[in-house]
C-alpha cells in the first residue's frame, strides 16, 4: 500500500512540475502555447535521444510518460530501436510504430467526445 502511494506521488509530483514549467512559460514570457508545446516536444526528444529521460519516467511513471515531453521521449525511443533494428530506414518508421498506439487513442477520444457531446463554434 505505501509503496503505490509512493509511486502515485512521484508521479503527481514529475508531471506537477512539467506542468508548472509550462504554466510558467505561458505567464512570464510571449511563447504561444503553439510554441510551448513545440518546445516539450523537442525538449523530450533531446533528452530521450540522450537517454537522459528514461531515467525521469524509471522514477516517476506516468508523471513523465504523460505530458508532452514524454511523447517527445516515446519519439526519440521509437527512432532508436528501430535504427537498431532496420538501419537507417528507422528514422522514418521508427516514431510511427511507437506512437501508433498513442495517436489511435487519441483520435477515437476525440471521435468519441464529438458523438457524444454537442460541439460549438467559437
Amino acid at each position: 500500500m505505501l509503496s503505490m502511494f509512493l509511486m502515485c506521488l512521484k508521479a503527481f509530483l514529475v508531471g506537477g512540475l512539467i506542468c508548472v514549467i509550462g504554466q510558467l512559460l505561458i505567464d512570464i514570457t510571449k511563447l504561444t502555447p503553439a510554441k510551448i508545446l513545440v518546445l516539450f516536444v523537442c525538449t523530450g526528444v533531446l533528452l530521450g535521444a540522450f537517454g537522459i529521460y528514461d531515467r525521469v519516467v524509471d522514477f516517476a511513471g506516468a508523471g513523465a510518460t504523460i505530458p508532452l515531453i514524454g511523447f517527445g521521449n516515446t519519439l526519440a525511443t521509437g527512432v532508436r530501436d528501430a535504427i537498431k533494428e532496420n538501419g537507417f530506414l528507422g528514422v522514418v518508421t521508427g516514431p510511427l510504430t511507437a506512437c501508433a498506439g498513442g495517436v489511435t487513442v487519441a483520435i477515437l477520444s476525440g471521435l468519441i467526445t464529438a458523438f457524444v457531446t454537442k460541439p460549438k463554434d467559437k
